[in-house]
């Protein structure tokens, strides 16, 4: 039977896969509950069947710019017999032969109660200026919770959204809000630019897609001292670490007033991961959750992030908690197995006293 991307993307819809993997000479892989599997049944990718592949999903201009860049992003909706499907694509070459990872993301936007994240996040869509950082590793689902708070302010408040994306993911319709979503390499070039041309498109609230560069980062910081809410992310895995790559990516002379900065500005910040759930299929999240109380304010200004986790070990009456406590929290309500917490905990005393 000859290969068909279309028929492998509908059934990793039906298979309940996060993710696509193919590469050539490989069978195809889906990622389910966080494991990668190959295809059942399905034959390794042949060169034929990735160059088809690849004209099938990019336009003649988009499979121009991969092959002088040897990379691609981008995003795209299938249609299915029940509703449109979205996907993010990464199109790259590895070892000389075209590569696609994909990433099925949720068609509904779903509510913070549905993901059940905190529900302090709410108390943070309501704010009128600061900076507010998602953050963990690729896969833990940053995308899906921004998502879930911007949609909490377009049902709630008559404000202007913008957003930046590399690519656009979840497709908002403007509801009590405007909002413009524009995609870096169609409707900008990159980030940077992207949020200095906002600052004259009268937002209230921007959401950067990817904090990557020095550039991006101060351009994030001034848009929140100069009256905006903004949402960003970074691939760091708690608070404190956060708040080290944000300070850490400015020269040495600059420092001092990036702590300055950063301390009256920040809001808080959210670390995630997913985790397998113990007696189904699926996956849940567990949070670190910090709130920038006058004491962490304290900590950045001074320099002292390693102070951190020790303020939202204390800060539980506030809604802070570190991951190793929610992690408890998961698998003494039976959420998630005691090895899954175990794999990934940040402290393993630490959670073993947390669960005792």
């Amino acid at each position: 039977m000859p290969f068909s991307i279309k028929e492998l993307l509908l059934a990793s819809i039906n298979s309940g896969a996060s993710d696509v993997h193919l590469s050539v000479g490989e069978k195809p892989m889906f990622r389910i509950d966080g494991e990668l599997k190959p295809v059942p049944n399905a034959e390794p990718v042949g060169s034929a069947d990735m160059e088809r592949s690849v004209r099938e999903l990019l336009t003649p201009e988009q499979k121009a710019r991969y092959e002088e860049q040897r990379e691609f992003d981008i995003s795209f909706s299938l249609a299915t017999n029940i509703k449109e499907q979205r996907f993010r694509a990464n199109f790259f070459y590895e070892k000389g032969a075209p590569a696609v990872a994909l990433r099925l993301i949720t068609a509904n936007i779903r509510t913070i109660k549905q993901l059940e994240l905190p529900e302090e996040l709410r108390a943070v869509t309501k704010l009128n200026n600061g900076l507010f950082l998602v953050t963990g590793p690729t896969g833990s689902g940053k995308s899906t919770t921004l998502a879930a708070m911007i949609q909490e302010i377009n049902l709630t408040r008559q404000v202007h959204i913008i957003t930046i994306e590399d690519p656009i993911e979840y497709l908002y319709s403007s509801e009590l809000a405007l909002i413009h979503q524009r995609e870096i390499g169609r409707d900008t070039k990159n980030f940077a630019n992207a949020l200095r041309g906002a600052m004259r498109e009268d937002p209230d609230v921007i959401l950067i897609g990817e904090m990557r560069d020095l550039e991006t980062i101060a351009a994030a910081v001034t848009a929140a001292e100069t009256g905006h809410l903004v949402f960003g992310t970074l691939h760091t895995r708690d608070a404190a670490q956060s708040i080290d790559r944000i300070i850490d990516v400015f020269p040495p002379h600059q420092q001092r007033q990036i702590c300055v900065q950063l301390s009256l500005v920040l809001i808080g910040v959210l670390s995630q991961q997913l985790i397998p759930l113990s007696s189904s299929r699926g996956r849940t999240v567990a949070t670190e959750y910090l709130i920038a109380t006058n004491a962490v304010r304290n900590c950045i200004r001074d320099g002292k992030s390693s102070q951190i986790k020790n303020t939202i070990q204390t800060g539980s009456s506030l809604g802070m908690h570190t991951m190793d406590q929610d992690l408890a929290r998961l698998c003494k309500s039976g959420v998630i197995s005691k090895e899954a917490a175990l794999m990934r905990a940040y402290d393993v005393d630490m959670f073993n006293r947390y669960l005792s």
